[in-house]
């Protein structure tokens, strides 16, 4: 039993999938993070499928669709008993099983879902895990998680007002080198490793702050199809500072996007802490045959097309990162890049069928290691279901996307191949219309048996109630 691969899952929160070096990113640096693609496997076609933090963590946690587990939005408090898990099933094959930094965000909070051990950061449990060590080790009265006044969902910004040991971020990895240390040897070990970073609040330390306002940041992308929003200044209702939707210009979006880098720039260099050869896992006993696989739940928006934060099944929020690197693997060339569409519910039948355990039958994804050793099966998916109650409902195969809003029945078609970014709406382009035609089918065939009743005579039918919910 000892000398199965151990399993090391890191994981961000709303990190889009082009915010990678391997991704060509003009200015973010991404080294570490790279590092576990260029020696392993990138996805360059890896979707949410429900690009929102609960949804696409039970998606990851049980290989499930989320029209199999049933929360296509996002609904908090809803209790969940999924038949198997990723960490069930390993601890059943023998695995010690821990999750440290951000917990998987389902109901009851500390409901473990396969893992033996959590040592877990929530703002909604201020008084477990990091909430309470940060109490307990921060400067009396600083405020804690949120002193400097952002809170989780905002587009403010403030550079994190603590020492920079006391930084979540840091936190986390500090937890996952202390289970290395005391770890029972004689058991592989399943251990995820969950940053709540880039996901707001934007608090970044100083140096990743500064360093990405020292060096600039790209310009939203604003596609021929979006509608700009009021500005901030013109902007009315009863939240100004947790937008959906907004026009942000000037020092306001410099700032936000300059932070949103350099969270994810903190988080790697941390990673480092965890991954280098000489003091961090591979220098321990079996921690060369570790398979590291890293992902993201979902991206953001971050002002492409004046939208923010996620739910939207454009590249930006359902895109994210996917990367796996398994040394004992002989038969993984180094580099590979795979790019046929896969997602979050691919990632347990992949980690199982990695290590020869039996994939269960309530698990509806795919495992992609066949793709990962050069294989071209010929039964692949032809596309994936992005869907978000409230947003969208979309199928893509990486190459084309069509998108469909079932609150009003608007179409959209993009191809992916000539506008990556999203910027060109073919669906009202009379030369494109029989590819429309061709998808719209596609979805329909998906949507037929849906509860909601999307379909009737065998069309899309817009202005059904759809609920983040689904039996």
């Amino acid at each position: 039993m000892a000398d199965r691969p151990n399993v090391l899952l890191i994981m961000t929160d709303q990190q889009r999938g082009d915010c990678l070096g391997l991704e060509n990113h003009p200015v973010l640096s991404t080294p570490n993070m790279d590092n576990i693609g260029s020696r392993g496997v990138r996805f360059s076609r890896f979707y949410s499928e429900c690009p929102s933090c609960i949804a696409a963590r039970r998606c990851l946690l049980s290989g499930q669709t989320p029209q199999r587990h049933g929360m296509v939005g996002y609904s908090e408090r809803q209790e969940w008993n999924p038949a198997a898990t990723l960490p069930g099933v390993l601890r059943d094959s023998g695995y010690q099983t821990v999750l440290f930094g951000r917990s998987m965000h389902q109901y009851p909070l500390r409901k473990r879902f396969g893992y033996e051990w959590m040592e877990t950061a929530d703002h909604r449990n201020p008084d477990a895990g990091y909430g309470k060590w940060l109490r307990d080790n921060a400067p009396q009265d600083c405020g804690g998680w949120f002193g400097a006044g952002v809170m989780h969902n905002d587009f403010t910004v403030h550079p994190w007002p603590l020492s920079e040991h006391l930084h979540m971020t840091n936190w986390t990895v500090s937890q996952a080198l202390n289970f290395l240390s005391q770890r029972d040897p004689t058991a592989p070990f399943f251990m995820t490793v969950s940053f709540i970073a880039p996901h707001p609040p934007l608090q970044p330390p100083p140096f990743y702050f500064e360093r990405y306002l020292r060096t600039g940041v790209p310009d939203p992308v604003i596609g021929d199809w979006a509608q700009a929003p009021e500005t901030l200044a013109e902007r009315g209702g009863s939240d100004r500072v947790a937008p959906i939707r907004l026009r942000l210009e000037g020092e306001q979006l410099l700032s936000t996007r300059a932070a949103y880098y350099g969270l994810i720039n903190h988080v790697d260099d941390q990673l480092r802490r965890l991954l280098n050869p000489v003091m961090g896992l591979p220098s321990m006993p079996g921690g060369r045959d570790t398979i590291v696989v890293f992902t993201s739940d979902h991206g953001e928006m971050l002002g492409d097309h004046y939208l923010w934060r996620k739910g939207f099944a454009y590249e930006p929020a359902a895109r994210i990162p996917c990367l796996i690197h398994a040394p004992r693997f002989r038969d993984l060339q180094p580099g590979t890049v795979v790019d046929h569409p896969a997602g979050l519910a691919d990632l347990m039948p992949t980690i199982l069928d990695m290590l020869d355990i039996e994939i269960p039958a309530s698990v509806d994804g795919r495992s992609l290691w066949p793709l990962m050793r050069g294989d071209k099966p010929t039964d692949w998916r032809d596309c994936i279901h992005i869907e978000h109650s409230g947003y969208h409902q979309a199928l893509t195969d990486g190459h084309i996307k069509y998108v469909w809003q079932p609150q009003n029945g608007v179409e959209q078609l993009f191809d992916l191949d000539t506008d990556p970014k999203e910027c060109h709406d073919l669906a009202g382009n009379p030369d494109h219309a029989a590819t429309v035609t061709v998808w719209r089918e596609r979805l329909i065939e998906r949507l037929a048996e849906r509860p909601e009743g999307f379909v009737g005579n065998g069309q899309l039918i817009s202005g059904r109630p759809y609920k983040a919910m689904i039996s």
